[in-house]
């Protein structure tokens, strides 16, 4: 994590971010893993795209569905216990998906995961809006550690599948699980003082009409999240082989997608910066705005021409999320703000990137992989009729920074 970030932060602080930021970056590891071995249960196993899409959207919309009794729960058990509850969580599930003998035991144990996982993001980013001043600094130190999650899981999971066992895929993360419970019982305090808020400034008052816009662009951009992370992979087995015929195909997609989500590092950076200079919610709706054009070229693009025109897409795509995550802070009272957090994550996550899996598969079986992407495309439009909305409502409200 960048020292310059965590320098402007107290030791308990630095401890606080340094374990949910371990913790962001398990939670999307875990994820990823099965995404990436897609190619893998499709060849070897037999199973169609519709049916591995049913298997990606049960812990898909599990993910976002959990996310708003976690809300809820915050303000009444504290992060430190969801934290744990989480950890914990996520490491029986991955038992459940390593100990599976049929393909509905999987699923299950995906579903447990997605509803564990779930937990996550509403405990630890109120922490973290409670508790720092430089606010898109910090979620972007955050936000990369997430990144890093998401190209390590990949990366493994495409690892094991060739050399070891797939399952391998899943213990790897259920030990660091197990491991990361322990430290935040030890290292984490229980109880934070009431004056943490206070380095932050809230709104007393929650804008609704402001925040119903933002949910909508939250619901489009996990749609389209949702979408290219669940078929990246697959899309990089089947149109890469001409230029690296050399890897193998579960290897070449884990790979290639783990260099997306290292662009989408550099992407967490420019928005952790941008995010505490300038307004947010035209941010948020210019880099929307940037998204279309490289999820529409991934659909037709192949070899070099894909990997060059999908880290593009990883900057463009992932450089909103701090910016995103703090704008909601900007719109939320703090006795609101986990509950906002939660309803954030489910419509993201439960709603558009629970449904994006069925949805995109079934588009894969009754078409191509590479069709998917010009639908992420298309998908975006209403986030972009919403955001001109918020800019307005922003500029004009109490809100505005």
């Amino acid at each position: 994590m960048p020292r310059q970030g965590l320098s402007i932060l107290s030791k308990t602080e630095r401890t606080v971010l340094i374990i949910t930021g371990l913790s962001h970056l398990a939670v999307h590891a875990q994820m990823l893993v099965f995404p990436a071995l897609l190619p893998l249960f499709h060849k070897h196993f037999g199973l169609g795209f519709d049916t591995l899409g049913l298997m990606a959207t049960a812990g898909a919309f599990m993910f976002g569905l959990g996310a708003i009794p976690a809300g809820l729960l915050e303000s009444k058990l504290g992060g430190r216990k969801l934290l744990v509850i989480y950890q914990v969580g996520s490491g029986f599930a991955a038992l459940i998906i390593v100990t599976a003998q049929t393909i509905f035991q999987i699923t299950v144990g995906l579903a447990v995961l997605g509803a564990m996982s779930s937990i996550y993001h509403p405990a630890g980013l109120t922490i973290l809006s409670h508790r720092l001043e430089h606010l898109s600094k910090g979620m972007s130190i955050h936000g990369i550690a997430g990144s890093i999650g998401l190209a390590v899981g990949p990366l493994l999971a495409g690892i094991f599948a060739e050399f070891g066992d797939w399952k391998f895929a899943f213990g790897i993360w259920m030990i660091g699980q197990f491991a990361l419970s322990g430290a935040t019982i030890l290292l984490i305090p229980n109880r934070y003082r009431t004056s943490d808020s206070e380095n932050v400034t809230s709104p007393k008052k929650t804008d609704i009409y402001s925040l119903a816009l933002y949910y909508i662009i939250s619901i489009c951009m996990g749609f389209a999240f949702g979408g290219f992370t669940t078929y990246m992979p697959s899309l990089f087995a089947s149109q890469t082989g001409s230029v690296f015929e050399y890897i193998p195909e579960t290897l070449r997609g884990g790979f290639f997608t783990t260099l997306v989500f290292i662009g989408g590092i550099v992407g967490q950076t420019i928005g952790g910066v941008l995010g505490d200079k300038y307004n947010r919610a035209s941010l948020l709706f210019f880099i929307v705005l940037i998204n279309i054009p490289f999820f529409a070229l991934m659909g037709y693009a192949s070899g070099l021409f894909l990997i060059s025109v999908s880290l593009m897409l990883g900057i463009a795509h992932f450089s909103p999320q701090p910016i995103s995550n703090a704008l909601l802070a900007d719109l939320t009272s703090i006795r609101q703000r986990g509950l906002g957090y939660g309803i954030s994550f489910f419509l993201s996550f439960g709603i558009g990137g629970g449904v994006a899996p069925a949805v995109c598969g079934w588009i894969a079986e009754h078409y191509t992989i590479s069709a998917i992407f010009p639908f992420m495309a298309i998908s975006l439009l209403p986030a972009v009729i919403s955001g001109p909305l918020l800019i307005r409502r922003f500029h004009h409200s109490s809100w505005n920074r």
